[in-house]
């Protein structure tokens, strides 16, 4: 009997601790690891870079296995800043697969020619519910896009649903010598879209026709949110023409690669709120081309022509926003509008809007005067909106929260504290970029339409067999994908192990315990 069950417990070890390889962490140290990890990787995998520089010279990485809500396939560093991949590549990680998440990884792409790197992540077909976050991303054209692939029964395209893309930094250090489109969050298709938190600049666009947008969810794409997220489209240099937030883009064709069959409208039922945009001054801070129910609420923008809500399918509300440009209905579009401060004199309200610190200086016109709106309950800082009287604009100044800076996570204490009274701040974040000082104001925007006439209306690609796309064209809508050729940001797989007793733990009993462990869950998208 004692020999019965010792082999027993043998065998229970030996198939946990099996188990317990299969899904687990899987450190890396070098290129062919991180390949091979990604190819072998199955639900549950936390693969951890080591610290150092991985540069990759193939065509992408392929993340096609399938993780689950309770079990991601996760890549990331233990820590932002240690780990730099190098993409000589046109796209980097192809994700195709669900439930996938990447973390605090600095990606760069290093292509001779700026059109040969189009996307650090290439997030197609099946890959619903990948988590990108606290991430830097630059050298791209597009550091991600998102698009549908024709997978489905009678090869209908699928479109990756519930992705949240937030808390990174996407940026170029000069503008792209390139025709193809330039948008650092590209996305085409699919629902319920996050981008929320991200640090986008420098978004330049300097072949072609000049335009880019910093973000943009078209494709009949439905119920996206685009949240407190710092745009300054003239950061570390100034020029063509930069676009800040956008539902519908350029637009989109030919009707088959969009939702539903069709390209109209470009979104439904699409929230911008809580953004801060800022220096785009050749044209709009927000534009919103084709996009039905929209809602575009309590956002901040300083130095730019302001809003734009362009063609019939365009409806939806415009409410509690600031800037110093204006809000335009053009071109058939309708919607209604309440307590937004339009024109208004920036500079004189607030601290030092050019290098995005709105310290409060003058709070007249705008605290405590916004209408309350069920679909706006934080700030830009994630400072509840609690006292039944909202201020108008992205920062609620309660003395709970940021005062602008880059984007902060919610209860991250870096975000400092203002006093309503004197607008003061304590350990205030406001130095947006260490290595540049932001450029000089400039003059704000008159009341001419946007000099883009209609923004970029991105290149005309064609599928291959593997679902990238070569360019063939250029100044004609987003075509098939535009491929050339949880928030607290801990580690989703740490856990410690709290079996102890007096006497030594057996090895089967400590893998027992080990796998017993809950996985930290994932945080659900909002």
């Amino acid at each position: 009997m004692v020999r019965t069950s010792a082999a027993l417990l043998t065998t229970t070890f030996l198939a946990l601790a099996s188990s317990h390889a299969r899904a687990g962490e899987v450190p890396v140290a070098d290129v062919p690891g991180l390949l091979a990890a990604i190819q072998a990787a199955k639900p549950g995998d936390v693969i951890v870079l080591a610290p150092g520089t991985y540069e990759v010279h193939q065509s992408k990485i392929a993340c096609e296995a399938a993780g689950t809500a309770d079990a991601p396939i996760v890549v990331r560093a233990a820590e932002l800043g240690t780990v730099h991949i190098k993409f000589d590549a046109v796209e980097g990680f192809h994700v195709r697969g669900p439930f996938w998440e990447f973390a605090n990884l600095d990606i760069e792409g290093i292509c001779a020619a700026d059109s040969d790197c189009e996307h650090a992540f290439h997030v197609t077909g099946a890959a619903e519910s990948t988590w990108l976050h606290h991430n830097r991303l630059h050298g791209f054209n597009a550091m991600v896009k998102g698009n549908g692939e024709p997978i489905g029964p009678n090869s209908a395209f699928v479109w990756p649903d519930d992705v949240v893309i937030e808390y990174n930094e996407l940026w170029n250090p000069a503008p792209r010598d390139t025709a193809n489109p330039v948008t650092p969050l590209d996305i085409v298709g699919g629902q319920r879209w996050v981008l929320r938190g991200n640090f986008i600049h420098d978004h330049a666009k300097g072949g072609g026709d000049n335009i880019s947008y910093a973000a943009f969810l078209k494709g009949h794409s439905k119920d996206g949110i685009i949240e407190r997220n710092l745009v300054v489209c003239e950061l570390l240099h100034t020029g063509q023409i930069r676009l800040g937030l956008s539902l519908g883009g350029g637009g989109t064709s030919p009707d088959s690669i969009c939702e539903d069959g069709s390209c109209k409208p470009e979104h439904e039922r699409g929230t911008l709120r809580n953004n801060l945009i800022v220096h785009c001054p050749a044209d709009v801070g927000i534009y919103i081309n084709a996009g039905a129910d929209s809602k575009i609420v309590h956002n901040t923008l300083f130095d730019s022509a302001g809003v734009d809500m362009r063609f019939p399918q365009t409806t939806g509300l415009v409410a509690n926003n600031i800037m110093d440009g204006k809000i335009r209905d053009r071109d058939g579009a309708v919607t209604a509008r309440m307590n937004n401060l339009e024109q208004a004199n920036l500079a004189a309200w607030f601290a030092d809007p050019g290098a995005f610190d709105f310290t409060l200086v003058d709070g007249a016109t705008l605290i405590d005067l916004a209408s309350p709106l069920p679909e706006v309950t934080d700030d830009y800082c994630g400072n509840l909106r609690d006292d039944g009287k909202p201020d108008i604009g992205a920062i609620e100044y309660d003395g709970d929260g940021c005062v602008g800076g880059q984007p902060v996570e919610p209860g991250d204490p870096t975000g400092g504290d203002t006093d309503t009274t004197t607008g003061d701040t304590t350990n205030s974040t406001t130095d947006t970029n260490p290595t540049s000082e932001p450029p000089a104001t400039t003059t704000a925007a008159t009341d001419t339409l946007p000099t883009s006439g209609d923004p970029d209306t991105d290149t005309a690609l064609t599928i291959t067999d593997d679902f990238t796309a070569s360019h063939t064209g250029s100044s004609t809508p987003d075509s098939t994908g535009d491929t050339a050729s949880n928030t607290d940001g801990a580690d989703p797989g740490a856990s410690g192990c709290s079996c102890r007793s007096g006497a030594p733990t057996p090895p089967w009993l400590l893998a027992l315990c080990l796998l017993a462990l809950p996985r930290r869950g994932r945080k659900l998208h909002g």
